[in-house]
């Protein structure tokens, strides 16, 4: 059995707020993640919603700011959040940019040096943690979601078109929607993959969706006074991406809001009812 250590634990909306590290395999260091167990937990396994934070967030960022315990603990829904990306491993660099590096993992498999023994956060997401969170806590396993927020909504859209059978329901806010595109996903993909772009094909949401759609619908809000919409989102080539393959999507552009966790936490009770429609059966 897989070790945890308990780092921290807090009664919520008569639920649980659990924060754990263990030693990952996949990562080949320490990793964290925040799990909240709503009080049905108590009574049996229930669904799992995964949520991916963004670029210098920890694991705590989704469980302290966003609002979804309550939400959770309504519907019956375990929260997962894990950190974006390994820390401390002595990768040469990955403390010299924000925006790459530690808390910038951008849920990629790295292949190139000196990333790849540390950076893998794709499979970390997609295998490891879904069968940690199977062997120490009561989930449905047959019933998973996932959401993220821009670097985390890239991810949640990856990983769920990647994914649909792992991965039953998706959303996201202010997604970097087509990395290859803009100067975030282009500085990381370029770090993590390499030059060769036909390798970065396999984490672009909005060249992903033209190879394989996911069966159910796709939430994504999207702030209009996002300072990061034109230049780093590319939310509108997602768009056009998923009409020409025939790709459910209910894309909402919010007036006023921009791209912080007040605006996430404003929607967020759409999103848990989004996930929990598919999920709760």
């Amino acid at each position: 059995m897989t070790a945890l250590t308990l780092n921290s634990k807090h009664h919520c909306f008569n639920g649980t707020v659990l924060f754990h590290s263990h030693f990952s395999q996949t990562c080949q260091n320490e990793m964290r993640f925040a799990v909240y167990l709503p009080p049905q937990a108590e009574l049996g396994p229930v669904p799992v919603l995964y949520f991916l934070s963004g670029l210098t967030s920890t694991e705590e960022n989704f469980m302290a700011k966003a609002g979804g315990q309550r939400l959770a603990a309504a519907a019956g829904l375990m929260l997962v959040a894990p950190d974006t990306s390994p820390r401390n491993t002595g990768t040469p660099g990955e403390d010299t940019d924000w925006d790459l590096g530690t808390g910038a993992g951008f849920y990629v498999d790295a292949i190139a040096e000196p990333w790849r023994q540390h950076y893998q956060m794709y499979s970390y997401v997609v295998e490891e943690l879904p069968a940690l969170i199977a062997e120490h806590f009561p989930a449905q396993s047959d019933r998973q979601g996932i959401c993220g927020h821009s670097m985390g909504g890239h991810g949640a859209l990856v990983c769920g078109l990647r994914n649909p059978e792992r991965f039953q329901s998706v959303s996201a806010f202010a997604p970097i929607a087509a990395p290859m595109q803009c100067p975030w996903g282009q500085k990381a993909l370029n770090h993590y993959l390499g030059e060769d772009q036909s390798l970065w094909l396999a984490y672009d949401a909005s060249q992903l969706v033209l190879q394989t759609k996911h069966p159910q619908t796709i939430l994504v809000d999207q702030g209009l006074a996002d300072p990061w919409l034109e230049q780093q989102l590319k939310i509108d080539q997602f768009e056009r991406a998923c009409i020409q393959a025939g790709q459910s999507l209910i894309l909402r552009r919010q007036a006023g809001y921009d791209h912080n966790y007040y605006f996430i936490a404003s929607f967020m009770a759409d999103h848990i009812h989004h996930h929990a429609q598919a999920l709760i059966r």
